[in-house]
């Protein structure tokens, strides 16, 4: 079992205030794998006076020294790919393909990507008579998840460190490793003591100490849509500014006509990979009545086709869930639409067969579902897909929109029919014929999936102010 039982406090690893030893359990075999120590209050203090107390300096770095500290991040980063990739693939059960090829990349993808738009970035502008400036925000309070640990975590640090911004992360005591190894990363890259903070912890211990604390000018939230209206209710005393990006139920609306066998299994694969734990995963497929029965066979023939396998072994299959949490999780939901009238197609409640052990799901697949079953409402977060039947494209659309949510939807079908159809979704992230974001671009959600963005130039303007200069000498 790996230890990491320190806090990575003002550029040095230290012994917790008041901690608690907590045991990661490897998803594969229900066995713990990793000990670290959840923090504390007193913990998350002496990490937000480090940044306090870094802000003054790092806030004062010029572009290219910001610069030069993301190009030693990034080069650190590649050296310790092998070790971030084996620390998801067991502690929340990627696969090692993709933990390797998807998982470890996405991070060092945001580090470059940030790196681009902090070379472009204009810092001030002329309106009027005014002179606008972005300026470092200030100690930002970054709270992340497990599905996709890294790149979640990097799109909220590289460009806080690109706005001249100091930081406390809190990563999911679910796959905490790899934020271990960035920690250990940005100390080998040079990043000055105090800018990066890393505190261990859970939610009601560190994350609520870090979201209610007067010290912090900004948190940064990556999760649960329920945990993220926690966050913002223990900031709101502190009028600070609130980050999110929350919980997703994409539809993929497969437009009348379309060439299935061509669109689908490019945005089905979205509910599949990841075992299905991705934010934006197109789960809902909304098909023409015309069409269902043939979207059921392709659909059930690649939910067959699909491999659940061992997340320590190479090979193009899906792993388990995260933890028994989210097995039962999803176990409940698949049982909700049989008892609420869906038919299963593929799949269904229980481990796939020849699995004793472990929080493997079988893919599935329903038809016949209904726009007000808790399968279709509710993030299912596990390789469960459903078809909803519709009679024309307004309805199609008015069932794409019919969710408290609008992180992402997905069109499947002609690209110049799908160009008139994305204005009409209700969604931060519009993907036609794919499922996944472009990481130079903007990424957030309408509705309860959230507010801000990340990525890119938008992802480094939320972490900066904006001041207004009025008279200064032309």
């Amino acid at each position: 079992m790996k230890s990491y039982l320190k806090q990575y406090i003002d550029g040095a690893w230290v012994d917790s205030d008041g901690g608690r030893i907590h045991q990661v359990i490897d998803p594969s075999t229900e066995q713990p794998c990793t000990e670290i120590t959840l923090g504390t209050a007193a913990d998350v203090d002496k990490a937000v006076a480090a940044a306090r107390a870094a802000f003054e300096s790092w806030s004062q770095t010029s572009v290219q020294e910001r610069l030069d500290v993301l190009g030693r991040i990034m080069t650190e980063y590649k050296a310790r790919m092998p070790d971030l990739a084996k620390a998801m693939s067991q502690e929340m059960g990627a696969p090692m393909a993709l933990a390797s090829m998807a998982q470890a990349p996405t991070g060092l993808a945001h580090f470059s990507a940030t790196a681009k738009a902090l070379a472009a970035f204009q810092f001030s502008e002329v309106i009027g008579k005014a002179t606008v400036v972005h300026e470092p925000l200030g100690v930002v309070a970054m709270i992340t998840p497990w599905n996709w640990p890294l790149n979640q975590i990097c799109a909220k640090v590289a460009p806080a460190l690109a706005a001249g911004d100091t930081m406390i992360l809190k990563p999911s005591e679910e796959a905490p490793s790899c934020a271990i190894i960035l920690a250990e990363i940005m100390d080998a890259a040079g990043v000055p003591a105090g800018v990066f903070n890393l505190v261990n912890g859970d939610g009601p211990g560190v994350g609520v100490a870090l979201s209610s604390h007067r010290d912090i000018d900004m948190v940064s939230f990556t999760g649960s849509t329920r945990a993220g209206i926690a966050v913002a209710q223990a900031a709101a005393p502190t009028v600070k500014r609130v980050h999110q990006e929350l919980g997703g139920k994409a539809a993929n609306l497969v437009l009348e006509g379309a060439d299935l066998t061509k669109v689908l299994p490019p945005t089905v694969a979205g509910v599949l990979a990841n075992s299905g734990q991705s934010c934006i995963a197109p789960t809902r497929l909304l098909v023409h009545a015309s069409q269902v029965a043939e979207a059921t066979a392709i659909v059930k023939g690649m939910m067959e086709q699909t491999r659940v396998g061992d997340p320590a072994e190479m090979g193009q299959h899906i792993g388990p869930v995260v933890n028994k949490a989210q097995f039962d999780k999803i176990q409940g939901l698949i049982q909700s639409a049989i008892d609420e009238g869906a038919t299963l197609v593929t799949g269904g409640v229980g481990r796939p067969d020849g699995r004793n052990a472990g929080y493997y799901i079988q893919p599935t697949l329903f038809t016949d579902v209904r726009p007000d079953m808790r399968i279709a409402q509710e993030e299912t977060f596990g390789p469960v897909a459903t078809i909803t039947a519709y009679a024309n494209q307004d309805e199609g659309i008015r069932i794409a929109n019919a969710t408290e949510y609008g992180l992402s939807a997905t069109i499947s079908g002609d690209p110049a029919a799908a160009a008139k159809v994305a204005p009409k979704l209700r969604a931060g992230l519009v993907t036609i014929n794919s499922w996944s974001p472009d990481i130079g671009a903007p990424f957030g959600g309408y509705k309860q999936s959230g507010n801000g963005r990340e990525n890119g130039r938008y992802g480094l303007t939320d972490f900066m102010e904006v001041k207004t200069v009025v008279g200064l000498p032309g």
